[in-house]
């Protein structure tokens, strides 16, 4: 049993991001100049590419106690030793103590999934799509511009919800508590009200719109 648990508990290197949740799936593009996180990129680049990324809270001071690993998938050099890397998110990890903070941090982590579930997800999942379509829908009829989801939109209730969830703007401690849920029912379930209450307020405009034009 100690050889499972340990492969699922690691040291990883941790980058607080300001307002930044990643989720696993998700391209999160990054410039890299600050020196402590040069150092760290030259160093993960030699290993396994991989580091935690940890919403910070500006307001609170606060890291989030949660976050998801980056796989660096391509990096360019710039002048000055800057560096400019494409992360893609892999799975989500729960920081259980800090082993070091210089000269970046480095955590202990353990991996978390979501829990099986023998409930059939695809309705809520097909529910959660219409009201993402809609949303687009009325965005684009209220601003005067084209907007298409992406033809690759995830189909897999899990991938959707995570897809859904890092697309939500503005919003970051509500990203953050969608990426700590461990159930992907929860999770689609929150998503649906949040993207009703955003189609209800942009009809209500459009509506408006509709009457002064």
């Amino acid at each position: 049993m100690a050889s499972s648990s340990s492969i699922a508990v690691r040291e990883l290197p941790l980058f607080p991001l300001p307002d930044v949740v990643l989720f696993p799936g998700r391209p999160l593009p990054l410039h890299i100049f600050e020196f402590r996180y040069r150092i760290m990129m030259n160093t993960i680049l030699e290993s396994d590419r991989r580091f935690g990324v940890l919403m910070f809270d500006p307001v609170q001071g606060q890291i989030a106690g949660v976050g998801c690993c980056a796989e660096i998938i391509h990096f360019q050099r710039l002048p000055d030793d800057r560096m400019k890397i494409v992360t893609l998110g892999q799975q989500r990890f729960r920081v259980l103590e800090y082993v070091r903070e210089k000269p970046y941090r480095v955590g202990l982590v353990e991996w978390i999934e979501d829990h099986p579930t023998d409930q059939d997800l695809r309705p809520t999942a097909t529910e959660v799509e219409q009201l993402l379509r809609d949303v687009v829908h009325l965005s684009a009829k209220l601003t005067d511009q084209q907007i298409e989801l992406p033809e690759d939109l995830p189909s897999l209730p899990l991938e959707l919800s995570y897809w859904v969830a890092s697309n939500l703007y503005g919003v970051a401690g509500e990203q953050q508590l969608l990426l700590e849920m461990q159930s992907t029912a929860e999770r689609l379930k929150r998503e649906s009200e949040i993207l009703t209450s955003t189609r209800n307020h942009l009809a209500a405009r459009t509506a408006l719109k509709d009457v002064l034009s």
